[in-house]
């Protein structure tokens, strides 16, 4: 039977690459994001392949979340597989000169977005005594390096959170998986460095950083393991990298 997947953040990088993934795979598809214009064209381009509908919704607005997914077309709200995979970076300073906005903008996404998105489909899944939530972290949830602090605290709390939810839904037969990955070449940094574009580049320069496709490989390899398999936590990095700070470049 047709699974149905709901990605946030899925119109650029990892969230865009599972998608296109997914549909190549039959997985019916939930793509949420803010940027309509961007939605369209996913769904435009992956509806010869696959059920394709969409969210305009922002994660962090509480209401917005709850309104975009009891909005749902009957066939797509039984949802099997949930990629929470929206988030973002804002700066990078010291914690003395960090900016206020940027701290929100991190914690009511990474964390809060998380959670209300979570909230609003887990519920369905315990009904059905079945489902994948598939987190994705980042490198940041293992280890703090200079100037990262609030994204790491924002990513070690959803690390915190992938094992909560392990424990808490074990008995419903609901499996839970985190994915940490170290450079990935999207517009992250470009999102980061407020758009400033040549800066970001510097950071994909002198070394091979992984793709989006990569980690949406890495997904789908997770969700289609036998019932009995449960990748709980996963890091990867590019060959090139071997902490947040080190980096083997050309």
């Amino acid at each position: 039977m047709r699974k149905t997947a709901f990605i946030t953040g899925a119109t650029s990088g990892i969230g865009k690459a599972t998608a296109e993934l997914f549909a190549k795979n039959n997985i019916r598809l939930i793509l949420c994001g803010r940027r309509s214009e961007r939605l369209d064209k996913l769904q435009e381009l992956l509806s010869d392949l696959t059920e394709v509908t969409t969210l305009q919704f922002d994660v962090s607005k509480r209401d917005e979340v709850s309104a975009a997914i009891a909005s749902l077309p009957d066939k797509f709200k039984n949802i099997d597989i949930l990629i929470n995979n929206a988030g973002n970076a804002h700066g990078l300073s010291s914690i003395q000169d960090g900016d206020l906005d940027d701290w929100d903008a991190m914690l009511d996404i990474n964390v809060k977005g998380l959670l209300y998105v979570s909230k609003a489909i887990i519920p369905q899944m315990i009904k059905n005594n079945d489902g994948f939530i598939v987190n994705i972290g980042s490198i940041a949830a293992k280890e703090v390096y200079p100037n990262g602090n609030v994204y790491c605290a924002s990513k070690h709390a959803v690390d915190a959170l992938n094992k909560a939810m392990r424990i808490d839904l074990n008995k419903y037969n609901i499996r839970v998986s985190a994915i940490h990955p170290g450079a990935v070449e999207t517009e992250f940094s470009e999102v980061r460095f407020k758009g400033d574009t040549e800066k970001a580049k510097t950071v994909y320069t002198g070394y091979k950083a992984l793709q989006a496709a990569d980690i949406a490989d890495i997904i789908h390899f997770v969700i289609t393991r036998p019932y009995h398999v449960n990748i709980e936590d996963l890091v990867v990095y590019p060959s090139a990298q071997a902490s947040a700070t080190i980096m083997n470049k050309k």
